[in-house]
């Protein structure tokens, strides 16, 4: 069975993204394991010169390491992600590279009636920098709006076009890392890239 992380794209504690995001793992866990993964306690990015990175960081750069793939769910502040998210893969597109290669799925979760389209948009963006290099599965958006209703007390969707609509999502995802995990030739090239690369010597 394949082991998932589940990137809580946010520092929020009240955020409809973790809940979608452990709805995921409730709904699939035949499928696959769901393991949810937290970013509000990471320290604020400051490149350090050392290159000693946060225990926190590092044990979550192991993890996605180990993955079979990632699942992030991001709302949108300001047509942006979160600058929580953006300080989370900072660190973790610095002196490791958990990233690279790795299949990834965007999910995201809003409180108005656009489901986080333009976040989910821009980080896309950011998954394909040098220094990340994640696969991101394509055409695949999950765009959950109003999700502040979505919900029952149970924790589960109550629409039921949008759980058919994430099932197959998911069901794609599954097959996309299979296929992605057989990319592995240039894997190490692709890695070393990453760690060579400098925005400074462009």
């Amino acid at each position: 069975m394949k082991h998932l992380i589940g990137l809580v794209g946010t520092n929020s504690s009240q955020s409809t993204n973790r809940k979608l995001l452990q709805f995921i793992k409730a709904n699939f866990q035949k499928e696959a394991t769901v393991e949810l993964m937290e970013i509000k306690d990471f320290p604020v990015f400051n490149k350090p010169a050392d290159s000693v990175l946060p225990e926190i960081v590092q044990e979550a750069a192991e993890k996605i390491e180990k993955a079979d793939g990632v699942i992030i769910s991001t709302p949108e502040y300001d047509h942006a992600i979160p600058a929580a998210l953006i300080n989370a893969l900072n660190w973790l597109s610095y002196d490791v590279y958990p990233f690279v290669d790795k299949p990834v799925m965007i999910t995201g979760a809003s409180y108005g009636t656009l489901g986080s389209s333009r976040a989910q948009a821009q980080l896309r963006q950011i998954l394909d920098a040098p220094e990340l290099k994640a696969r991101i599965m394509p055409s695949s958006e999950f765009l959950l709006s109003h999700s502040l209703q979505a919900f029952d007390e149970d924790n589960r969707l109550k629409d039921s076009e949008q759980i058919e609509k994430l099932s197959g999502l998911f069901a794609d995802f599954l097959v996309f890392v299979d296929l992605v995990n057989q990319l592995v030739q240039a894997h190490e090239s692709n890695k070393k890239e990453a760690a060579n690369f400098s925005w400074e010597n462009i």
